[in-house]
This record gives structure tokens, C-alpha cells and sequence, in this order.
């Protein structure tokens, strides 16, 4: 029995929802690259920030996306230090998603439960110590 490998065309076909997000992600990263998120209110409020006071996860990442398109990489620790590790979480789920999607054989993303509890303990633990009254880790 003889198998065929996938046409570079079906290969394509094939990755187009994964090519589609890369290419969504990189138009968003150019607009806050052109858009400073550093000015107030130029994207709007973040509405857990907006409603609580308190600060998300998340909150100073859009500040951090544009340092870094500006090669400010320290400052975009200082807006947000998970943007590194969460981009490398992102880049490596999305490599994996279209090597799937094309055919090629790839790691699969770990099925163990406790690297992501532990993954979601320490951004519960982010979240909470970005919190307290002067915290160096606010945005």
C-alpha cells in the first residue's frame, strides 16, 4: 500500500483558518503599532478596570504590544510582563494548530492538567499582586 503526500495546494487549503488568525493578529499588532495605546481612552477602557478599578490579567498588554513593535522591549515589561510569556504560549499553540492543519507532524500541546492549573494559579497570582495599593507590577 502506497501513500500520497498532501499537494502543497490541499497542504494550503487546509491551513487557511490558521494563516487567517496569523494574518487578523498581525493586522491588530500594526494598528496598535500605529494607534498608541499610551494615550488615554485612544482604545477605550478596560472593562473589568472601568468597572472594579481592579487591574486584569490583561491590562496593559495593548501598551505592551505597541512598545514592543517600537523596540522598547523593557518598557513593555513595565506595561505588562506577561506579554512574553504569553506570546510564547500563543506563538507555540499557533504553530502547532497549523502544522496539524498542514499535514506535518508536531508536538502536541500537553494534555496534563497541572502545568495548566499551575499556568492559571500563577495568573491568578499575577493578578492579585498587581493589585495591592503601590504595587511596582501595576500598568
Amino acid at each position: 500500500m502506497t501513500t500520497t503526500a498532501p499537494s502543497a495546494s490541499s497542504r494550503l487549503r487546509a491551513s487557511a483558518w490558521p494563516l487567517a488568525a496569523a494574518a487578523g493578529t498581525g493586522a491588530v499588532v500594526l494598528a496598535l503599532h500605529l494607534r498608541d495605546p499610551h494615550v488615554q481612552n485612544s482604545w477605550g477602557v478596560c472593562p473589568l478596570y472601568a468597572a472594579t478599578g481592579l487591574y486584569c490579567p490583561g491590562c496593559g498588554g495593548l501598551r505592551a504590544v505597541n512598545d514592543v513593535t517600537n523596540g522598547d522591549f523593557l518598557a513593555a515589561l513595565g506595561s505588562n510582563a506577561l506579554i512574553y510569556p504569553a506570546g510564547a504560549v500563543l506563538v507555540w499553540l499557533w504553530l502547532g494548530w497549523l502544522g496539524r492543519r498542514a499535514g506535518f507532524s508536531v508536538p502536541a500541546v500537553p494534555q496534563n492538567k497541572y502545568l495548566w492549573i499551575t499556568v492559571g494559579v500563577l495568573t491568578l497570582v499575577w493578578t492579585v499582586a498587581r493589585n495591592f495599593p503601590g504595587s511596582p507590577l501595576a500598568p
